[in-house]
């Protein structure tokens, strides 16, 4: 069995952090801050809980003006980088901390945000900052994304996701992504794939809310290299996935109407929770030239409530020959994971060809 993620907090962890601390904090006293870490509560905290926990910690060993305790944060975020570009999520306890204590203190903040991020990902702690300060930081996210740094440049990008999950929601850009649209634009041909990626993710986020407005931006971006190509179609694939015409005839697919689906058949027509789901079928390319095929399948869940809930699945995206007939089997896992609750009961799974949903077949869940 996996090592639970928040076990990453042991003993070595803490022998090499507070070494640092050791370093970094005047008078540091050990001892009282491993036995705040380690309290009776310890045990029971999941990983994120753990993070909040060291940070709470910590600012009990920290001078009590924040504009010194930032400094001593940042000093500590510089002895821990390594120069890669991945950042170590371990330490987000220490953006956390400038969350937490400095949203009164905006300069001193952003100057630690630019140094920390650089080790340890600032992307969360960042939006607190953009609901209090909307304007001042929009124009803050857009210097970060001219910056030297790939992970500070990241931050502009990724700090300001309508949608970031497990994040503090921005319902303003939500409503209106306008004013972070200029950072994604110096951002779109950037040299780091990591900052590319956030990139496509922004605007995906966006995709949800004001489609229109990522058509426009995949249609403007589209066709100029393969790498803005690349992030154009990551970041439209929700729309693909909702059947976008406009996205389908952007990355060249065309109608399904001489695409055939040809003895569709569900194997498991009773499958257990733990179980997989296995059906197969034939598709057929009737055209007298080879096609482009964009291939999924939505399975509707079953709710709580009775009602059914829609999720879309890829199975391929390809040139299929001309006149030609390709049988295609797809396993769908019903495993236990803690992002899905299963209910027993009717389901129901779909194909979908080029965004266009055809009939629905029935299978029945049980536990």
């Amino acid at each position: 069995m996996a090592e639970p993620l928040k076990n990453v907090y042991n003993k070595s962890f803490f022998e090499t952090f507070t070494n640092l601390l050791n370093d970094v904090i005047p008078d540091f006293n050990e001892a009282l801050f491993l036995k705040g870490i380690f309290d009776e509560e310890w045990e029971s905290r999941e990983l994120k809980q753990r993070m909040y926990h060291i940070s709470d910690v910590l600012h009990d060993h920290l001078p009590a003006d924040f504009k010194r305790s930032a400094e001593l944060i940042t000093r500590l975020a510089k002895k821990l980088r390594t120069g890669e570009e991945q950042t170590s999520f371990e330490y987000m306890f220490l953006p956390d901390y400038i969350e937490k204590h400095g949203l009164n203190n905006y300069k001193t903040s952003m100057a630690a945000f630019e140094e920390i991020t650089q080790f340890t990902s600032c992307e969360f702690a960042v939006r607190p900052f953009l609901v209090r300060y909307p304007a001042q930081m929009t124009k803050q996210m857009v210097r970060w994304s001219l910056h030297k740094e790939s992970t500070v440049r990241r931050l502009a990008s990724e700090g300001c996701r309508p949608r970031l999950p497990w994040a503090m929601a921005l319902p303003a850009l939500k409503e209106n992504p306008e004013p972070i649209l200029e950072i994604l634009e110096n951002l779109k041909d950037d040299v780091s794939e990591f900052v590319r990626r956030s990139v496509a993710n922004n605007l995906n986020d966006i995709s949800k809310d004001n489609p229109d407005i990522v058509v426009g931006i995949a249609k403007s971006w589209h066709g100029k290299t393969e790498v803005t190509d690349a992030l154009v179609k990551h970041a439209c694939r929700t729309l693909l996935k909702q059947g976008n015409s406009e996205m389908m005839k952007l990355f060249g697919l065309g109608s399904s109407e001489q695409v055939d689906i040809l003895d569709f058949a569900i194997k498991t027509p009773q499958v257990r929770v733990g179980e997989e789901l296995t059906f197969t079928f034939s598709l057929h390319n009737k055209r007298k030239t080879e096609a482009k095929i964009r291939l999924e399948y939505g399975l509707y869940y079953q709710k709580a409530n009775g009602s059914l809930s829609k999720k879309v699945f890829k199975i391929s995206e390809k040139i299929y020959p001309a006149n030609s007939t390709t049988k295609i089997v797809r396993n769908q896992p019903f495993k236990v994971i803690t992002t899905r609750k299963f209910h027993p009961g009717l389901h129901k799974v779909s194909l979908i060809v080029n965004g266009a949903e055809g009939e629905k077949y029935d299978f029945e869940l049980v536990d």
